[in-house]
């Protein structure tokens, strides 16, 4: 039997979604917030069905119309990261003599700690330990969850967690000290709490099993349900005093705050008031972002995110669906480093052949980019122009600070910007990584081994 979420909670969720929605400079009149959340089908509500209609954007009166937004002067930018950028949109906009309605440019964004400072996957996660949302897998298996995870790893679950609970059946790890310890451990560190390595065998370029790890710990859950606990976790944060941490198990400290950035918000809308088309690519689950992108006026639809396969209740299996060359089911390659060009080119471009892996050709690539990772480098060299926060990673910032064709520009984080690094990046020799994950020299767009880089960029 489904039950009704209490409306106690929902009025909570609506206070907060009213603050979080004041929060992001959604100023349209939303006369009843409560009547979005309230109602037979209140258990189902989605961010992206509440926030869509107040915080879109883009001017919509039946056809398009070109009206660029200017970017805000009230919040601020570094050097003159506004005028270049305002330049760049420009460039293939609406207003821009080669401008093509039936091909739009493409304005790609990564989302955690680009467009929202810290990470929704870490609170998901967090979320949904603390509150007993993680089900025992089959057989009490835990090597189930993960096809990379190691002996050791699933030993350490086992012991843990325990074998009481039936497959299925969701864990106390609200009460379960040990079961929580261990999953965040595995998630966080990737190692068990004994220091044992917890996934082998991996290709460093298309996998990272900790974010995979996210949506195969709510297996079980529904599209809805993963939406409604995402509400529920990223909510709170959204208000929550900047600094706010949490403490899950014997784990203190984890991070228990969000802010979406005003300047990546203004960023989006000036993109789409000048006729882009505008996604989200992400290496946080699909569910998860999908559900809270409307909340900077990109709709659940244009999101690129881990997606997981489901049973045939609608329910998230363990397994995901596959790109490129890489099947429904493999599990080999999620949105990360490599799998981001190949979700790019798949679901923006249309890509579904195993060609999708690799470059597109010059002139039918996106224009522009954004990202703060080295798990975004692919998706941002193949734009025209790219959008930098530096958080010191060392791949992105070798071919950032080389500045090709003079088409990369970097801004410190808009919060709790990261200091000056004292030491030049070793983009000849270890800065960039291979499939293995071994450290090697970076490689330009001409074929050259990348100088040293000083940091230079910085509050």
């Amino acid at each position: 039997m489904t039950h009704k979420k209490p409306r106690t909670k929902l009025r909570t969720a609506t206070i907060l979604l009213t603050a979080a929605l004041g929060a992001t400079g959604c100023t349209d009149d939303v006369s009843d917030p409560q009547a979005a959340v309230d109602g037979d089908d209140a258990q189902k509500v989605e961010l992206s069905a509440v926030f869509g209609p107040h915080c879109n954007q883009q001017a919509h009166d039946g056809h398009e119309r070109c009206v660029p937004s200017s970017l805000r002067t009230d919040i601020a930018w570094y050097g003159s990261n506004r005028e270049t950028l305002t330049g760049w949109l420009d460039s293939a906009g609406c207003a821009s003599p080669g401008y093509r309605e039936n091909r739009k440019p493409v304005a790609l964004f990564d989302w955690d700690n680009t467009i929202i400072k810290n990470d929704v996957g870490d609170a998901v996660t967090f979320h949904a330990i603390a509150h007993d949302q993680v089900r025992q897998p089959p057989h009490q298996n835990w090597k189930a969850t993960s096809k990379f995870m190691t002996d050791a790893a699933a030993t350490a679950l086992t012991t843990a967690c325990g074998t009481s609970v039936p497959a299925g059946e969701p864990l106390r790890t609200s009460v379960n000290v040990a079961c929580a310890d261990e999953m965040l451990s595995i998630y966080i560190d990737g190692k068990t709490t004994g220091g044992a390595a917890a996934f082998a065998n991996w290709n460093f370029r298309r996998m990272e099993p900790t974010y995979a790890w996210t949506p195969q710990l709510l297996a079980g859950l529904t599209h809805a349900e993963v939406k409604q606990l995402t509400l529920d976790a990223v909510l709170p944060q959204l208000v929550a005093p900047i600094g706010t941490t949490q403490t899950i198990g014997t784990h203190t400290g984890l991070n228990g705050w969000l802010r979406l950035y005003d300047q990546q918000r203004d960023l989006i809308k000036a993109a789409q008031t000048r006729g882009y088309d505008v996604w989200v690519i992400t290496a946080s689950p699909q569910d998860v972002v999908g559900a809270l992108a409307p909340l900077v006026g990109i709709p659940a639809n244009r999101v690129i995110g881990i997606r997981s396969l489901t049973d045939s209740l609608d329910r998230l299996t363990y397994s995901f669906e596959g790109c490129g060359t890489i099947p429904d089911g493999e599990d080999a390659m999620i949105s990360y480093i490599e799998g981001k060009r190949c979700w790019v080119n798949k679901i923006v471009f249309h890509d579904h052949s195993p060609n999708a892996i690799n470059r597109r050709p010059i002139g039918s690539r996106q224009t522009f980019a954004a990202g703060d990772s080295d798990t975004d480098i692919e998706f941002l060299r193949d734009a025209k122009y790219k959008f930098v926060l530096n958080r010191n990673k060392s791949e992105l910032m070798c071919f950032a600070y080389r500045n090709e064709h003079d088409s990369w520009r970097v801004n410190p984080m808009f919060i709790s910007p990261k200091s000056e690094k004292t030491s030049p990046y070793p983009c000849d020799t270890t800065a960039c990584k291979d499939a293995s994950g071994v450290g090697q020299p970076c490689i330009d767009e001409g074929g050259l081994v990348i100088p040293p880089q000083l940091d230079t960029v910085h509050p």
